[in-house]
Formats: structure tokens, sequence, C-alpha cells
């Protein structure tokens, strides 16, 4: 999709965007007992903290790797969807507990329990991400992204 570096930055805003906001409210209804309006609001206040930390990971850390993992799975001969899925997949196991860790030690106050914090917010995050990933946030994300490509 990003061809130029700029492009690739404008995406990854995009994508982490969508993923850190949509991940935000699900970890908040899942503390409040379930899905309500004000949940919308509160994922704001977590998402100007958590957005930019999965910018920094997956610009520098995680893109890189997740190609590499994905093309130990599929080749580029492969048909692009089966390379898309992969890659995305990849890097949802890698970004998931990175994530992860970071919202159990600045949201749970973990103290002595912090691995199996970490442990059951990843596990109970894991599902969630996944799909979001490969069912909505990625496609919508990648359909902005042409169309805003497309434009200029």
């Amino acid at each position: 999709m990003p061809k130029t570096k700029f492009q690739n930055v404008i995406f990854t805003l995009l994508m982490a965007f969508a993923m850190v906001y949509a991940m935000i409210c699900y970890n908040i209804a899942i503390n409040r007992g379930g899905m309500t309006n004000e949940v919308f609001m509160l994922a704001f206040h977590e998402v100007i903290i958590m957005w930019p930390v999965a910018f920094v990971l997956e610009m520098f850390v995680v893109e890189r790797l997740a190609k590499m993992l994905a093309f130990r799975l599929v080749s580029p001969d492969d048909k692009p969807i089966f390379i898309l899925l992969a890659i995305s997949s990849m890097i949802v196991c890698l970004m998931c507990p990175m994530m992860s860790l970071v919202a159990t030690i600045l949201f749970q106050n973990p103290g002595k329990e912090i691995i199996a914090l970490w442990f059951q917010t990843t596990v109970l995050n894991f599902p969630m991400a996944l799909c979001w990933q490969i069912f909505f946030a990625g496609p919508l994300v990648r359909l902005i992204f042409r169309t805003v490509s497309r434009a200029k």
C-alpha cells in the first residue's frame, strides 16, 4: 500500500489510531462490565498516551520483524491477500503483547502481579485485536488510505 516513507508514516498513524482506540474501548467495556456510550469518551483519555506508543513500536520495532516472520509463512509469489493476512497477523502477534504490557503497567497498578495481569490482559485482548485488525480496522484504513492517495 504505502509507496514512500511519508505514506508509510501516514498509514501507520491511521492504523495505530484505529487499533488503539478500539482496543481501549474494548478494555474499558470489559472493566465496566459492558459497553456504554460513555466508553467512547473515556477512551480518548487513554488514546493520547497509547497512540504514540503504538506508532513508535510499529514504526521502529514491529514493522520489519512482522514482515520477516510473515515471509516465513508466505512467499512474495503468493496471492496479495495471503501476504496481507500474514503480515497483519504477525503485527497483531507482536503488538498485542507489547501494548498489553504498556497498558498493564500504566492503567492496572499491577504491583507484584505484573506478569499474571500482563498475561491475562494479552489473552483477553488477542482475539479481539486479531479480529478487529483482519475484519474491520485493516480494510477500513486501507480504504481510507487508497481514497486519500488517489485524491492527490
